[in-house]
């Protein structure tokens, strides 16, 4: 059984996100209504590709005909300007055309580097992404940014670009290990915090009771998490208002990512301790929160920051660089309360300093 999420985009239609397993027949009548072309080209993670890659590929060439596949290493070090130039020049170089669907099956840098080269490509081709990992599922395959990274930044180059459609298809959560399933649970996390607080006890629940493997209470887990992204990202397509709360987190974690050099520490632990900085700070601005909401599953991150302690300029500077930087202000996402976020605009960085001083402390081992 599946389940579809609309998601509207303004001045634009809107696109499905379709969740469930076995979505195979369901993608097919799909391009079948939705594509003229009989080539399509195929970007895959290079993990995927040893687990998935044959099915996949196979599926794609029984209705297409022709699937050229472009393989992307993986991590985050693929997600730079010369691994999009390399795609670029493969799409060229095989024919791509403006009516040609690009499928992007993968994690989170898969999907960011298959839709920058999407959107840039004759001007734009259609995006189709069937995203494998959780933190893809629920979060970076769903509302259209796309994009790489440079040496300043984290998604400093990139574009809004939406896809055709979403397939995600949880039966690929079955070969993902329990780092990724960690990665992308900081982004439902993120979700419990600034919009449904009752995720908290449903993922501690769920946790217990199944681990990290797929299961109906992991599928309806993703399902919400889809629901919040779409329902967010239809409101404001290009992040001018609220979609600015789905960065909870980001900026601190982005910084932690940029300094420890993109790889050595994930999306999604940085993520979380980002998250643990945005929500000391919102303590020092008056919010109550409880501590054990999201201190529950500090133990699922092997995480040692220690020695970041002496790095806090470096990441206070990093923090800087963010393409959310305005008018030379820190723009951080924090907490009222629970599901109540909120802009706050920084130009003192004490309060930044001490809230990255409290979250090393506490993962710190």
């Amino acid at each position: 059984m599946s389940h579809t999420v609309e998601v509207p985009i303004e001045n634009q239609s809107s696109y499905p996100v379709v969740a469930g397993t076995g979505l195979w027949q369901e993608l097919l009548e799909f391009c079948g209504m939705q594509f003229s072309s009989r080539q399509a080209f195929l970007v895959i993670d290079e993990k995927v590709a040893q687990l998935h890659g044959e099915y996949v590929e196979s599926g794609l060439s029984d209705y297409f005909g022709s699937v050229p596949v472009f393989r992307v290493p993986e991590g985050e070090q693929s997600k730079d300007l010369k691994w999009w130039n390399k795609l670029v020049d493969f799409l060229l170089k095989e024919g791509v055309e403006r009516n040609t669907p690009l499928f992007a099956v993968g994690g989170g840098v898969t999907g960011d580097l298959a839709g920058f080269a999407a959107s840039t490509t004759l001007r734009g081709v259609p995006l189709v992404h069937l995203p494998t990992s959780l933190l893809a599922m629920v979060d970076s395959s769903i509302g259209g940014k796309t994009g790489v990274n440079h040496a300043r930044g984290k998604n400093l180059i990139g574009a809004f670009y939406q896809p055709e459609a979403v397939f995600t298809d949880t039966g690929f959560l079955e070969t993902l290990d329990r780092k990724e399933w960690i990665n992308g649970l900081s982004e439902i996390l993120k979700y419990a915090a600034i919009r449904r607080p009752a995720l908290f006890d449903q993922l501690e629940h769920t946790i217990g009771e199944d681990q990290f493997s797929p299961s109906e209470r992991w599928t309806d887990i993703i399902i919400q998490s889809i629901r919040i992204k779409a329902e967010i990202v239809s409101k404001d397509t290009l992040e001018s208002g609220i979609r600015a709360h789905l960065n909870f987190g980001h900026t601190f974690g982005h910084a932690l990512e940029k300094i420890s050099g993109y790889g050595s520490i994930s999306h999604g632990e940085a993520v979380f301790a980002g998250m643990l900085a945005a929500l000391s700070a919102s303590r020092m601005l008056g919010a109550e929160l409880e501590r054990n909401r999201i201190d529950h599953f500090k133990m699922l991150y092997d995480l040692d920051l220690e020695p970041y302690s002496e790095r806090i300029p470096e990441l206070i500077d990093a923090m800087r660089s963010d393409k959310k930087i305005k008018d030379n202000k820190i723009h951080l996402i924090l907490l009222k309360e629970w599901a109540k976020p909120y802009i706050k605009k920084l130009d003192d960085t004490l309060i930044v300093e001490e809230s990255w001083q409290e979250a090393i402390t506490e993962l710190t081992a």
